[in-house]
């Protein structure tokens, strides 16, 4: 039987630091994860805390529109 929606959603991470300080040139660029999201549990927009390999600390990162 075939479901509905999944629940389960694919989303990109990216990091709000580096968009806000426009990266440097000698950066390897912005740092972006790929994780999953409960559609039903959480519908607003995920924000999690992750290591940011350009900006070498931990930062806030989004969830991008798709």
């Amino acid at each position: 039987m075939a479901k509905g929606k999944d629940a389960r959603v694919t989303i990109i991470l990216e990091c709000t630091s580096c968009l806000r300080n426009r990266v440097n040139k000698e950066s390897r660029g912005i740092s972006r994860y790929i994780t999953q999201k409960n559609r039903h549990n959480t519908p607003s927009r995920l924000e999690l805390r992750k290591f940011c390999p350009s900006c070498s600390k931990h930062t806030i990162h989004g969830e991008l529109k798709k």
